[in-house]
């Protein structure tokens, strides 16, 4: 039977969504302007979110299985320990920060993988739960009242009810998203996201859309408030999770391969962000406001395609799955092996065949 191919429509929101997490973490070296502070609450209200949801709907397939856990660890649990620990020293000895709680706290950004790793552990509990939509926005807005730093849980359940719904969702319901109506709507949708942005303070702050404080660390000694913030916080992710992925295109092309990359860019992005921020960049951008912002855009989207490339990707792969790269050597020296165990009676054989037909020489 042949294999089913892979959908280049989520091949493609994969890279797209990786591209604008690291031109999102590389705003943050942009002055606080109120166009730079408006754009940056534009994005993170629906683009992680958009993330998490593609990440439980490609995490589907998930089970207690000792194949699936041995690859839950070897491409979530290993990686996390490496780069937690690569960039760590990286901050710390290049960039001289003060780092606490390493691997406990997961450190920008490696929250992620955190959150992967948890994540991918409930996904047997809620995919086959009935009401499983109702019972993760409920553990949403219950865990800002309690969930602390500990592997990032504040994120990792306040975020939960976008991987639910990627679990939830189906082929069939996601082809509502291709009819032109739906692209229509989702237009509409992401300006009227950019409106109500437009007032984050107004209504929120932008510590909302990091889904990562407790409400009373954010000032909010009233629940009630804070649960209905939080309820709308989730709408405008949900609604903007699906304008975006209204919005990706389908077609096939150079950009699609990439999305197989996309790890490999999320963990060495770091390094050029904290590189630029050491190296004073955020100081020459606060005197050229303008030309920094579109410098910082278009340097993050080239070193997001650039980590995604190829040639560059499939040797820093190696890097970020060291169990996998020695498992497939492993594998090639064993096939190899066995080939050369195949040959050597053929050959062997055949060279007897020949001795027996040689001709004796006379003397």
């Amino acid at each position: 039977m042949a294999a089913t191919p892979r959908d280049p429509w989520f091949d493609n929101a994969k890279m797209a969504l990786v591209t604008l997490v690291v031109v999102g973490h590389a705003w943050v070296l942009l002055p606080d302007t109120a166009v730079n502070e408006h754009l940056y609450d534009f994005l993170y209200a629906w683009h992680v979110p958009a993330f998490v949801f593609v990440t439980g709907y490609l995490s589907q397939r998930f089970a207690w299985t000792r194949m699936r856990m041995w690859q839950l660890f070897r491409t979530v649990v290993v990686p996390y320990l490496l780069f937690e620990s690569a960039l760590a020293l990286f901050r710390i000895y290049v960039g001289g920060e003060e780092l606490a709680d390493l691997f406990r706290d997961p450190h920008w950004p490696m929250w992620y993988l955190s959150a992967l790793f948890l994540w991918r552990l409930v996904t047997p509990v809620f995919k086959p739960l009935p009401f499983g939509m109702v019972a993760a926005v409920a553990v949403s807005l219950v865990a800002g009242m309690y969930a602390g730093d500990t592997l990032d849980l504040a994120r990792v359940l306040g975020l939960l009810p976008f991987f639910v719904m990627g679990l939830k969702a189906t082929p069939e319901r996601l082809e509502l998203l291709r009819k032109r109506p739906a692209r229509v709507a989702a237009v509409a949708v992401l300006v009227g996201i950019w409106i109500a942005t437009t007032w984050t303070d107004g209504w929120a702050s932008t510590e909302w859309l990091y889904y990562r404080s407790r409400y009373d660390e954010m000032g909010y000694a009233d629940d009630l408030h804070a649960l209905l913030t939080r309820s709308l916080v989730l709408a405008i992710g949900c609604l903007g999770a699906w304008a975006f992925l209204a919005l990706v295109p389908r077609i096939r092309g150079w950009f699609t391969a990439m999305g197989a990359y996309t790890l490999v860019v999320y963990l060495f992005h770091g390094f050029a962000v904290k590189g630029a921020d050491y190296a004073g960049f955020d100081n020459w951008s606060d005197d050229h406001a303008i030309l920094s912002f579109g410098i910082t855009t278009a340097g993050a989207v080239a070193l997001a395609v650039l980590l995604a490339s190829a040639p560059v990707a499939r040797r820093l792969k190696d890097l970020v799955d060291p169990l996998g790269y020695a498992e497939r050597h492993v594998e090639q020296a064993v096939d190899l092996t066995a080939a050369k165990d195949q040959v050597q009676p053929e050959v062997q054989a055949e060279l007897e065949s020949s001795a027996a037909e040689e001709p004796v020489s006379s003397r």
